[in-house]
């Protein structure tokens, strides 16, 4: 199966200080503020949906193609990438913008400073599919993440028009986005990819129904955090599965994205909805119990006893011939 993930790639940039921020701020002065502070550590870590995403369909041993657009600091970043299976040949480089880069300070009562510089994503706009496609093959899906939502909008037109099938995951771009942009990039997608309050934030902002969210997709996927994950379809029974067995939840950070990675990972082996949701769930725990998107491992024995562990050992012997290269 041929996968491009479409969406955003990123650095974050995280701080920690261990005073109060509230202990340096004077409401009297705020409209003169400047600030600073000594920070005593600083995690770079790296991000982005559609890198996400990727890293994890390369860790199940499928090739996945990126696009998306960073700056020319992206070398270290794509070396990874590519390391882990990543086909990042058509990556956008900016000539004047730096790679998308979260930078965050955070105290320890929780509170955080933080910025978002979304420089190279705005010119994901700029990237067409058609001259990937003629390189790499019909996709069997495009998945079009969350990313510059102008350039998400190039890209699902783009799959209407030409016939790729598509896959619709606005995610973070919901909150920023208005009921027409959410409607016109999730209809007709054959998989919609959300979490539960996502789902209803969907429902709110197109004024429709959810019924009506389900006519207009192939398939709905909705997370549900350590409760799971369901899946609806035309015309298909509501399959309504466990998370993964005896996690250690740690940070959850890139948890969404490691789960779509395992659900698409076993749709390209031919598994069904069902198993594709166990996978999804199994690599989703690999990440919550690690800090960072991308700093898990497993090996095929290690990643199987995990899904016969969680889901019992039909699931792990319908699972296991897939994993046969990995390590």
């Amino acid at each position: 199966m041929s996968l491009l993930i479409a969406g955003s790639i990123a650095t974050d940039h995280l701080m920690s200080f261990q005073g109060k921020f509230a202990d340096s701020l004077v409401v009297e002065q705020l409209d003169k503020i400047s600030l600073s502070f000594l920070v005593d550590d600083l995690e770079i870590r790296r991000g982005g949906v559609a890198a996400n995403m990727c890293f994890g369909l390369g860790q199940l041993g499928l090739s996945p193609v990126l696009v998306g657009a960073a700056g020319e600091d992206f070398a270290d970043y794509r070396s990874w990438l590519e390391r882990h299976g990543v086909n990042c040949s058509h990556v956008r480089i900016s000539d004047t913008r730096h790679t998308a880069r979260f930078v965050c300070t955070t105290d320890p009562t929780g509170a955080q400073i933080a910025s978002f510089y979304p420089g190279a994503m705005s010119e994901a706009r700029l990237i067409e599919l058609g001259p990937v496609v003629e390189r790499v093959g019909t996709p069997d899906y495009v998945l079009i993440g969350a990313d510059d939502p102008d350039g998400m909008l190039r890209h699902t037109d783009e799959c209407r028009q030409r016939g790729y099938p598509f896959i619709a995951d606005p995610s973070q771009q919901l909150a920023f986005s208005d009921g027409e942009l959410i409607r016109k990039l999730i209809d007709g997608a054959a998989i919609l990819f959300s979490n539960e309050y996502e789902s209803h934030m969907i429902e709110q902002k197109t004024g429709w129904t959810a019924d009506e969210v389900l006519d207009r997709v192939g398939v709905q996927v909705t997370t549900l955090g350590k409760d799971g994950v369901r899946v609806q379809g035309r015309g298909l029974p509501t399959l309504v599965l466990s998370a993964a067995a005896n996690v250690t939840a740690v940070e959850p950070t890139g948890v969404g994205d490691a789960f779509r990675s395992g659900f698409l990972a076993a749709l390209a082996w031919g598994l069904g909805h069902e198993r594709a949701a166990q996978v999804g769930c199994v690599l989703a725990a690999y990440v919550v119990e690690t800090v960072g998107t991308q700093e898990y491992a497993f090996t095929s024995a290690q990643f199987l006893a995990r899904v016969e562990e969680s889901y019992g050992a039909d699931a792990a012997a319908e699972v296991q011939p897939h994993l046969k290269n990995l390590g």
